[in-house]
């Protein structure tokens, strides 16, 4: 078995500049719906609003009572599912992952880790008392 080597150190420019470009990869959407994330900073919360979706088949979310392609710039009015808040990244998680009381809204684990990392933004946003804007 050959063992990969290992990838050459980058610097912070060059790792900010992969993460933008892995930003702009294709990726399935859930059929279980999305998240709307920002911050309570006067409550000192992290809040997920989830709204549910149907994917057609062209691959784009749609309101599942209208059947419309939901749209990616500007606003719509949609209520959520369920709001969850925390006051940290894990506590949100477990929250949304781990509650027995209700089923985990999220069936693909690409959405799943991509939460995750919004989620440790969004605190580290919140501790350093900046802006957050969800990627």
């Amino acid at each position: 078995m050959t063992v990969p080597s290992s990838p050459q150190p980058m610097n912070q420019a060059e790792r900010h500049a992969l993460d933008h470009q892995l930003s702009k990869r294709y990726i399935e959407l859930d059929p279980d719906g999305y998240f709307l994330i920002y911050l309570d900073v006067e409550q000192g919360l992290i809040c997920a609003k989830h709204f549910s979706n149907v994917i057609n088949d062209k691959g784009l979310a749609c309101d599942p009572v209208t059947g419309k392609p939901l749209p990616v710039r500007g606003s719509v009015e949609r209520v959520p599912t369920r709001t969850y808040s925390g006051h940290t990244a894990k506590e949100l998680c477990i929250a949304i992952f781990e509650d027995p009381a209700t089923p985990c809204p999220i069936s693909y684990l690409d959405h799943a880790a991509y939460l995750g990392r919004e989620f440790m933004r969004a605190e580290a946003a919140l501790n350093a008392g900046t802006d957050y804007v969800q990627d």
